[in-house]
């Protein structure tokens, strides 16, 4: 008889699950694919930063500290700003009344930055509605007062002067001649009487959200000022202005260069350097505080600014760039992170020297997308190794024969 034994201790190894990176680039590849492709005419004399976001490295600059026109690229100060001076789960109520008085209206605003002027637009999003304000309250004016309301009464607190226009616009187009006055919270709650409506708008996170996704500008423009407002400054740009400089010092970001005329990026006069947004982007990037602010960058080839973008021009980059776009006739800029493997890095690239054509803007957004294309590479799962070959002996010694198991087996034969 022989006797098979299944020596398992021998040769089974089996490794525990570890990440490995799908070809990532090393940094001295990054640094001369960047100065191969910036050195063309594409991207026009770009200004570039890219930063190693474990290290802090700076892996490539180029002209990085060169003041430039960031388009919406600004809105990523905006954020940081908010979610600096405000909380993020903040909610932002709108109440409407009857006065006290004959013939009046009261409007308890709190700057709700999520207002809309189109009826059909904020009842699809949840957005709070100033038609719906306004329709509702001649309504109740009317019900309420018997005779003529011509000459009636808008008492209001914390409301932006555009919808206030708004609101003395659609009376004046009734026939009715609002007189607009403008009060105190408290002033407010004292005049009114019976409440007509309340509305609230989503959570601060979730409009930041939005604003980053879809680069919504007048969204931009009214977080900036309740921004502004809780920062202990105007509403107005000089106060937006103030509040960036303010966020920045405070997170220890060098503003030299900095020049802030609005808070969507729109303006022409707006400046901001590579080194500057590159250093912002690596100061939130590990601060919790921020993280609704990463969280509403859009996504290469998945969401919002960046849906259609990478699909064709490097499909390998898809999901792993979060970034924030920057387009004006003749700019068209990227700012944000990339996956690279086992790395993040963060990328500046402001293009605001090109044509002004479409077909100089269509080639400078391929080519940044080729670059990051390149550097872009997914972590991957490394999974279990299998047990190597065990190996099976037969007691006499005549043979030896292996297999792959692991139970310590007797064979008789």
């Amino acid at each position: 008889m022989k006797k098979l034994v299944v020596l398992v201790s021998l040769i089974v190894g089996i490794s525990s699950a570890t990440s490995t990176s799908a070809q990532a680039l090393s940094k001295s590849a990054i640094t001369n694919l960047f100065s191969r492709i910036t050195a063309g005419s594409a991207l026009a004399d770009p200004s570039i930063i890219v930063i190693d976001k474990l290290t802090g490295e700076v892996v490539f600059r180029k002209n990085s500290n060169s003041p430039r026109k960031p388009a919406s690229v600004m809105k990523i100060y905006t954020a940081a700003a908010a979610l600096t001076y405000l909380k993020p789960d903040q909610r932002f109520t709108t109440s409407v009344w009857l006065g006290i008085e004959k013939k009046s209206i009261v409007i308890q605003g709190s700057l709700d930055p999520w207002f809309s002027l189109n009826s059909d637009q904020a009842k699809k999003m949840g957005r709070t509605s100033l038609p719906r304000i306004e329709y509702k309250s001649l309504s109740a004016l009317r019900d309420a007062n018997k005779g003529s309301i011509r000459n009636s009464t808008i008492y209001y607190s914390n409301l932006y002067s555009k919808d206030v226009a708004y609101v003395k616009s659609f009376y004046k187009k009734r026939g009715i001649n609002a007189t607009m006055l403008k009060v105190t919270s408290l002033e407010a709650q004292a005049l009114s009487d019976e409440r007509i409506l309340t509305s609230k708008s989503p959570e601060l996170q979730e409009m930041l959200a939005f604003t980053l996704t879809w680069s919504d500008n007048v969204l931009a423009e009214r977080i900036a000022r309740v921004a502004s407002r809780a920062a202990g400054n105007s509403l107005n740009d000089q106060g937006v202005a103030q509040t960036f400089t303010q966020m920045l010092d405070d997170l220890g970001v060098e503003r030299k260069g900095l020049v802030i005329r609005d808070a969507s990026g729109l303006s022409r006069k707006n400046r901001v350097t590579a080194n500057q947004v590159g250093q912002l982007l690596l100061k939130i990037r590990s601060d919790s505080r921020f993280a609704p602010l990463l969280s509403g960058l859009p996504i290469s080839g998945l969401t919002g600014t960046l849906k259609n973008r990478f699909v064709e021009t490097a499909r390998e980059a898809v999901g792993l760039v979060k970034a924030k776009t920057g387009t004006l006739s003749g700019t068209a800029n990227l700012a944000g992170y990339v996956e690279a493997g086992d790395r993040e890095y963060i990328f500046v690239i402001i293009a605001d020297r090109l044509k002004r054509t479409y077909s100089a803007a269509n080639l400078a957004r391929k080519t940044v997308d080729r670059i990051l294309g390149k550097i872009a590479s997914p972590l991957l799962p490394q999974l279990p190794g299998q047990p190597n070959e065990i190996e099976i002996k037969i007691e006499d010694g005549t043979e030896t024969n292996t297999a792959t198991t692991i139970e310590e087996a007797v064979v008789t034969t």
